[in-house]
């Protein structure tokens, strides 16, 4: 890995070597000054972009507006004045100048936008080929949310999950998760996906408003020219080049966040940030940024029972229902079957037979800990940015750039993670021409001090009192209550405060001293016994190695062509806490390798465009990809009509591939056939939780069923008689009950399970690939008098081998000799069965479609109104749902957003209002418990949010002072299953710009 690593890097600086040598040869040098101004106020404007067309030299206006460029070539060439917020101007350049006055013309007209995303070329977001969302600078520094990445959702289509304050994931068109690994996010063209963490880290290790100048989505299928994963979109964030953007900005942000079920439920928050970028000459450039912010969270407080055993729902409670399982609740996924620990007791002589007549059938579940006394709220973010600009020459840019994030948080998965002091390195070396680039970069993620928050619970449970003496003090003190008398509830309130006497109270030093000790140690292979110390702390220093390049063939007139090619490679490190190990002890490698080409050919007199591509993609642990695009715009006046056919794929990500972690849930294996060898699926069968949940329930029901009780007496008669007559039972009716009344308790479950084996049907594994989607779209784009922008689509999805969560149940102690085992009994019991999370590929085809349309219309004095309405739906839900099948779909059929502007409807003073709401829809994920989940009963509520904004700018100071809010109705809401609850926050920020116009 090493040796591979310093041949990326050493070919990037011997090729920034030859291109410098290249440099050498004298050519003629043309000079160009001059001012430019705001044609409408006659203001000269500073921080203008100046380069020549098809050449990375430029400069920028300084602080008076004039500027200076040296150009290493003879006239004519032309000049590009541009400026966000103005109108983009050309100038023929033909000869030396040296008073050039050019006046640039404020943009009144909507969707003048230039975006590179959609076809990896410049070209007008009017005639984009596929559905293209952008945020410019100015449209960042007036977002009405306290941060751009909040204000993602105000994008057409665009759902986002909470995880906390610095975590959130975004996804477009359906199949929504906690860190979505189906969409794409990057950073001046580096992933930031945590390679083995797999999600895409929000913005917490992100990139600086400060430097962001640009944000291109995406929604749906990008594979054809992004590669793998990009089948729901994806994100491009796009920092500000130092040549362009000089000088010293700094901001700092604060102000108040507030929800009610918080412990404390109004807390401050600080941000700070400020970059400094310096151009040395028209040569060397560079620019720093730093970034921190701290908080206390948002607070996962959702109480409700989320247990479904002993008829209880989301309406039972700690003191209702014996096998309580609190959604935020830890420690109480640990549960078991009272009769079968009474069982237990009656063998080891601590309870009388006669007990197991009063001992019900009934789960019990052991005391837990919220998740406000476990995880780590104190959410911290630390960014550190640098980067050199050197032109090598008039046509090559080199760029050095590292990207630096720590920080804490909490994440959503099978688990709550609490992830502490996490941090992940971004480093790139990157040769750039007007047409050409080579990228080599490298991830380095570290996840510091995580652990997982239920597997801590149960650690800290563990560590106080071992389940076997719980569950056994429990049933016993029960027992012990109802033969004296005492009432069911009454049993159970006096057992629990026997098994919970001595209980490690949060915050007390007992509870301090078994946390640390669980969250310092790693995740083991399983849970150890003894000395019963179980680690909640996993260990991810993964690093990921990326080479990419990409060429726009100038020279052939016929058509427009581009060509690129990328090779990665994943080398997993989790010290074996996350990942599976080969049979030399070491964790594995990925590698992957790709390449795409794309034709544009202009037909009917320009009015057409025909864009089609096609990339190939090859991971080692899978079959070769190919993900063709076709796409056409036509265009006339102003009126845009785009059709397009897109293919999209996603392989496994690495933990999809290599997981192996033991969860209080599950244990998540990776889909790989290797998996299924090590843990011997082919010799002992597994089971669907969806077909173990019928057999279950029909055999509870079974075993309630007076011809069952009856067949079980008759075979306990039977037995009493054959061991009469064996001398082995005294023929008296006191040991002839005695004998009876022990069997009949036996009897029943065998009965019972011989009477639902047709329910029992094993799971059939079909090959792991990665999964397809083919994507059929239609869209409009036009503009009416200039002031109403139209943005409309409509898609149709088709997922091949889609990929999803399936749990399977496996004996433990597999034993044809034993009834339980034989019988499928020992599957329905957690200490008798392996319970496993895989990912699967579904054999039937997967439809989802939808569509969106936007609106914007600038009324007169600069005010404007807009907004956005889309729909999502999943074509064949309730034919999944008859399988079992759980797609995630976790999207709401409909969402919409109002927003109303002005940016200065008083001299220097604007304001921003949006209106975003979206429907309920079922959440489905490995978080949520199996039984709720199987049943669809985790709802997530519709709810609506109100934010807004006003600015002041203090052009003297050069700075802008904001003011606002964001859901300032103080309506809590939750966007996923087990996460927090989303309060309102009221900030204040102050922004200072050396090249503040």
């Amino acid at each position: 890995m090493k040796n591979f690593t310093r041949k990326i890097w050493g070919t990037v600086f011997s090729l920034v070597l030859l291109v410098s040598l290249g440099t050498t040869i004298a050519l003629a040098q043309t000079t160009i000054s001059g001012t430019v101004t705001d044609a409408q106020t006659k203001e000269t404007l500073v921080g203008v972009n100046i380069i020549v067309k098809g050449k990375v030299i430029g400069t920028i206006t300084d602080l008076s507006g004039k500027f200076t460029l040296n150009v290493n070539q003879d006239p004519p060439f032309t000049l590009v004045f541009s400026m966000v917020g103005f109108n983009s101007k050309e100038v023929e350049v033909s000869g030396g100048m040296t008073n050039l006055s050019v006046e640039l013309a404020e943009s009144s007209i909507l969707g003048q936008e230039v975006v590179i995303s959609a076809s990896r070329v410049e070209e007008s977001i009017m005639k984009s080929p596929v559905s293209v969302e952008k945020m410019d600078i100015i449209a960042i520094r007036e977002v009405p949310q306290a941060s751009f990445y909040d204000a993602l959702n105000n994008m057409k289509g665009v759902e986002m999950s909470t995880q906390s304050l610095t975590f959130k994931s975004f996804n477009t068109r359906g199949f929504n998760a906690n860190g979505n690994v189906r969409t794409v996010q990057m950073i001046d063209g580096m992933d930031n996906q945590a390679p083995g963490l797999n999600f895409s880290v929000g913005n917490i290790v992100g990139i600086s408003e400060l430097d962001l100048e640009s944000v291109e989505l995406l929604p749906g299928a990008s594979s054809a020219l992004y590669g793998p994963n990009a089948i729901n979109g994806i994100l491009l964030m796009t920092s500000k080049n130092p040549f362009q953007y000089q000088g010293l900005s700094a901001n700092v942000r604060t102000g108040l966040m507030h929800e009610s079920g918080r412990s404390q439920p109004g807390t401050g928050f600080y941000d700070f940030s400020a970059r400094y970028a310096k151009a040395f000459s028209d040569k060397v450039a560079f620019k720093m940024n730093v970034g921190y912010l701290r908080a206390d969270d948002w607070q996962a407080n959702d109480f409700r029972d989320q247990s479904l055993a002993n008829g209880f729902g989301f309406d039972g409670n700690r003191g209702t229902n014996p096998g309580y399982n609190g959604v935020n609740i830890y420690g109480d996924e640990s549960t078991q079957n009272m009769f079968t620990v009474g069982q237990s007791l009656v063998q080891a002589g601590l309870l009388p037979q006669a007990a197991l007549g009063i001992i019900p059938q009934t789960q019990v579940s052991r005391t837990g800990y919220a998740e406000r006394d476990l995880a780590d709220y104190n959410t911290k973010s630390l960014k550190l940015n640098a980067a050199l600009h050197w032109r090598l020459n008039d046509r090559v840019e080199a760029i050095f750039q590292g990207n630096y994030g720590f920080g804490t948080t909490v994440y959503t998965g099978a688990d709550r993670y609490s992830i502490a002091n996490f941090n992940m390195g971004q480093y790139k070396a990157e040769l750039r021409g007007a047409n050409w680039f080579l990228r080599a970069y490298t991830t380095q993620e570290r996840s510091g001090d995580a652990f997982a928050v239920a597997i801590a619970a149960n650690a800290i449970n563990e560590a106080w009192k071992p389940s076997e003496t719980w569950f056994g003090q429990y049933v016993g003190a029960f027992a012990q209550a109802k033969l004296t008398g005492a009432t069911d509830q009454a049993a159970h309130t006096a057992a629990r405060g026997v098994a919970d006497q001595g209980r490690f109270q949060p915050g007390s030093p007992e509870f301090q001293q078994a946390l640390a000790a669980t969250t310092s140690t790693p995740i083991p292979g399983q849970f150890q016994t003894p000395p019963r110390r179980i680690g909640s702390q996993f260990v991810d220093k993964t690093n990921l190695y990326h080479l990419e390049g990409s060429y726009q063939l100038t020279d052939i007139t016929w058509a427009d062509f581009v060509v690129g090619a990328n090779y990665r490679i994943y080398a997993l490190n989790s010290e074996k806490t996350l990942f599976a190990v080969d049979e030399n002890g070491d964790e594995f490698r990925i590698n992957e390798y790709g390449g795409y080409i794309q034709g544009a050919k202009r037909l009917f007199d320009d009015k057409f465009k025909l864009t089609a591509s096609v990339r190939y993609d090859k991971n080692e642990n899978f079959d070769g990809q190919w993900s063709p695009r076709v796409s056409g715009v036509y265009s006339i006046n102003n009126h845009n009509f785009r059709g397009s056919y897109q293919t999209g794929f996603r392989i496994p990500s690495t933990q999809d591939q290599y997981i192996d972690l033991v969860t209080p849930q599950a244990r998540l294996l990776g889909g790989l056939q290797f998996f299924r060898d090590r843990y011997n699926f082919n010799a002992n069968p597994v089971y669907s939780l969806a077909t173990v949940t019928a057999f279950g329930n029909a055999f509870l029901d079974s075993t309630r069923d007076p011809a069952i009780q009856q067949l079980a007496l008759a075979e306990a008669q039977r037995r009493a008689d054959e061991a009469i007559r064996n001398g082995q039972l005294p023929n008296n009716p006191q040991a002839i009950q005695a004998f009876i009344a022990a069997a009949v308790p036996q009897l029943v479950p065998v009965f019972a399970a011989q009477a639902n084996q047709d329910k029992l049907t094993t799971f059939q594994l079909t090959q792991f690939r990665p999964e397809k989607v083919k994507s059929f779209e239609i869209g409009y784009k036009g503009l009416y008098s200039n002031r109403l922008l139209i943005d409309a689509y409509a898609y149709f999805n088709r997922f091949e081998n889609f990929i999803g969560g399936q749990v399977l149940i496996q004996d433990r102690n597999p034993n044809p000799q034993n009834p339980a085992s034989a019988l499928g009994i020992n599957l329905l019991s957690a200490n008798t069965r392996n319970v496993y999370s895989i990912p699967v590929n579904r054999t039937e085809i997967i439809k989802s479609w939808g569509w969106a349309l936007g609106a914007d219309y600038k009324l007169p004095k600069n005010y404007s109104i807009g907004g956005n309405v889309s729909f999502n739906t999943l074509s064949n839900l309730d034919e999944l749902a008859e399988t079992g099948f759980q797609p995630a779909f976790n999207t709401p059929e409909y969402r919409y957003v109002i927003n109303f502007a002005n940016r200065e409807f008083v001299k220097n003073l604007g304001f921003a209002f949006s209106y975003r709401w979206q429907g309920e829809f079922v959440w489905q994920s490995s978080f949520v418990a199996p039984a709720v989940s199987s049943q669809q009963l985790s709802v997530m509520p519709a709810f609506g949010t109100f934010d807004a904004q006003f600015s002041y700018k203090l052009k003297s100071l050069k700075s802008i002072i904001k003011v606002g809010g964001t859901n300032l109705f103080n309506d809590g809401y939750r966007q996923a299953w087990g996460n927090p609850t989303v309060g309102s926050m009221y900030f204040v920020s102050l922004t200072f710009d050396e090249f503040l116009n």
